[in-house]
This record gives C-alpha cells, structure tokens and sequence, in this order.
C-alpha cells in the first residue's frame, strides 16, 4: 500500500495522481449534491423501510429528499432489466451484446434512457407519496428536478470514467455508502448500549459483537474477491522450457461477479416499494412490507435467491464459455488433456458453474450477516442496509485499488522498455 502511494506520488506520474484528484472533487461534488434540498420540500420523518437501500447508496440524500434522491439507482434498475433482456428476449438487444465493443456502448446508451425514465417515474411516486399535499404540478415539479439529479450523476459518472480513475458509477455508489456509515455506527452505539449496570455491559457486549461482524464481513469480502481457481494452460507454439519455471493460467475468480449481485438483489426488491408508495394501497403496502421486506422471512429467502441467481448469471454473462474456448483456440492455446473446441467450452464451463456456486453461497453469507444479528437486536433496518453498503463499498475499494496497481504495473513496465531500448 505505502510502495503504491510512493509510486502515485512520484514526479513521473502527475497524470495519474490528476486523475486522482478529479476523482475526489467530483465525488466532493457528487456529496455536497446529496445535502441539497428540492425547494419547497423538507426531510422525510417516516420510516423509508427497504428504501433505506435507496438512501444508503445516495449518501442520506432520500431522507433528506435533496436533488440527487435517487442517484443512480435508476441507472441500476435499467441495467437489471436491459440484460435480462439481452438473453435472447429481444433480439435486437441479444445482437448488439455480440457485437463487441459498440454493441457494449449502444447497450450502455439505452440503458441511460431506459434509467432516466425510470428516474422520472420514481421521482413522481416518492413526491406524491412523501410530500404529503400538494397537486399534480407540485408532484411534476420535483419529479423533474429528480430527475435532472440522476441525468447529472450519470453524467458525473461518466466524467469520472473518462477523466478519472475509472469506475465511476460505482465510485459514487460506494463515496455515497461511506458518509452514512458513521451515522449507522452511532445509531448501532445509541440502540444497542443503553441503561446501566449489567444492561450496560450487555449492551457494550452487542456492539464490540457488532464490530467484530463487520469487521469479519471485510475480511470475508477480501477473501472472496481474492480467491480464484487456476486452470493451467498450454501453447502449440511454446514448451514449459520456454518459460523458465513460469507456468501459464487461465484464473477464474471465486466470485467474478463482485458485489453486482447483492446491489441487483437489493435494487429489485426495492422496485415494489417504490411502487406501493405511488400506489398508496394499503393492501399492496402491507404485501410488500410483510414479503418483500429482506428482514422477514419471506422476503429474507426471496433475497437469497436473487443474489444466487444474478451472482450464477452475471458471471457467465462476463465470462463465456465459448468465447473463453475460441480465444485459447485461435491463440493456439489449450488445456492439458482436454480437446480444443467443444471440449475446452465445457470444461471451462464445469469449472466456472462449480467455483461460481461456492462463491456466490460465500456471497450469500456475507450478505445475510447483518440481517441476522439486526433482527437479533432489533436494531434499525438501516443497521442492516449498512451491512449491506460495507459489502459494497468493500468491492469498489478492492476493484479500484486493483486498477491503480494494474496501471502503475503498466506504467513501470513502459518505462523499463523504453529504457532497454
């Protein structure tokens, strides 16, 4: 860690600890957003329930129904459904997923559209159902300055992928979980440690307990991230002498996904109670709070499922079996004792379906932790919503920090070229 902030801040790379610095302004920026007040609105005093994912990942911004309220969580939603679609639903969306890297922008286009209208519709149904009174034109008013919100995030995070470090969505998703985490911590300490005498200790037993969970859910996530299966390889054209003692591998990760199945798990499930806030049906409200609430146990199976299923389809909607299998063919590349072509995409398959099980149960666990101890403790649900956005926010940091070294390799490999040259 130290090598690599010697590294960042040494006379050579001044682009790249520009980037840096651009990154932090517009997350700056991104933030100071987030406690600006839609004008003529006040913060939300009734409890948002599963919306507190919403709020989490907006840095508060919902509570206090400022103009960035939604973030990007609009954006999140378009995804989930734009690649569902690409699986051979439509197949206009299925052809430009196969079509490279322009399909892959085109894609991202549509999906911003798709995000905005969502953005719009969301913003309508939050308006009317927390303002309280008001006429259509007050709800179309905030609606759209909502919406004008996530258009800017959008657009923020694209200046942070291009002008920046990268990754910009999720940077501001992670730069937005990091400001409510002092105040989750404080109210875990206010909840949990109160009274006195033995209730006292009781309770300063909870909350070292508490820390000791999420500090053993960074460890976990650190773990999981980290770990990968290797599949040795070897080339036509080279023999093993050819390398010395270096041996080729094609790394599979423990969890390819990263933390993108628990954001889509959660995002969906918060669809309905989005939706019973516009509704305002009683019936309908109940529903959603009775079995789509996480912290139920109906809502809490339904979760799993979810972040099972995204973490197994995201997966090999990253990694292909097929393409992995053409690529080794075409690079003369195979794997020892099994056949090029269809061989080689069906081991590689096995492989991945196996390593992605295991991965997305470790997932799965690291997930459900502070849902089990907040319902233990009868803590707010915004204690386990944290839980949560440090899974998350654990992810990004790994993915950048992961990048930073990818490009300050590349960097010292480039110079030590250009000086044999």
């Amino acid at each position: 860690m130290f090598h690599m902030l010697k590294q960042i801040f040494a006379p050579t790379n001044k682009d790249l600890r520009n980037r840096i610095f651009f990154t932090l302004g517009a997350l700056l920026v991104f933030i100071i957003g987030t406690g600006i007040t839609v004008p003529g609105t006040t913060n939300i005093t009734k409890n948002l329930g599963f919306l507190e994912l919403i709020n989490a990942m907006g840095g508060g911004s919902l509570k206090r129904f400022s103009i960035f309220a939604l973030g990007v969580s609009p954006y999140i939603t378009a995804s989930i459904i734009i690649q569902l679609l690409e699986m051979d639903i439509i197949p206009y969306f299925t052809e430009l997923s196969k079509e490279g890297p322009v399909g892959r922008r085109k894609l991202n286009q549509i999906t911003r559209y798709v995000g905005i209208v969502f953005a719009f519709i969301e913003g309508y149904a939050f308006s009317f159902a927390f303002l309280g009174t008001g006429n259509a034109f007050d709800y179309l008013y905030v609606a759209v300055i909502m919406t004008a919100g996530t258009a800017f995030c959008l657009w923020l995070g694209d200046q942070i992928t291009q002008k920046g470090i990268g990754n910009g969505v999720s940077l501001m998703i992670m730069a937005g979980i990091i400001a409510t985490l002092p105040t989750m911590f404080q109210t875990a300490f206010t909840s949990l440690v109160t009274g006195s005498g033995s209730e006292l200790a009781l309770g300063i037993l909870k909350f070292a307990l508490f820390v000791i969970i999420y500090f053993a859910i960074i460890i976990g996530v650190i773990y999981v991230q980290e770990s990968e299966r290797r599949i040795p390889l070897q080339y036509a054209n080279k023999t093993i002498g050819s390398y010395g003692s270096e041996q080729s591998f094609l790394p599979i990760k423990l969890n390819t996904a990263s933390v993108i199945p628990v954001i889509f798990a959660s995002s969906l499930l918060a669809i309905p109670a989005t939706i019973s806030n516009f509704v305002n049906n009683e019936g309908f409200k109940t529903f959603v709070e009775t079995y789509l609430d996480y912290s139920k146990p109906v809502g809490f199976v339904i979760y799993i499922i979810l972040i099972f299923f995204f973490g197994y389809f995201y997966t090999f909607l990253q990694l292909k079996p097929e393409d992995v299998a053409d690529n080794l063919k075409n690079n003369g590349g195979y794997i020892p004792g099994v056949r090029p072509g269809t061989e080689t995409e069906e081991y590689v398959r096995h492989v991945l379906s196996r390593v992605t099980i295991v991965g997305t149960l470790l997932l799965i666990v690291l997930a459900i932790l502070p849902i089990l101890f907040t319902s233990f403790t009868k803590l707010p649900a915004s204690i386990s919503i944290g839980g949560t956005g440090l899974l998350i926010v654990v992810g990004v940091a790994l993915e950048t920090y992961k990048q930073l070294e990818g490009s300050l390799a590349t960097r010292t490999y480039k110079k030590r070229r250009s000086r044999l040259r």
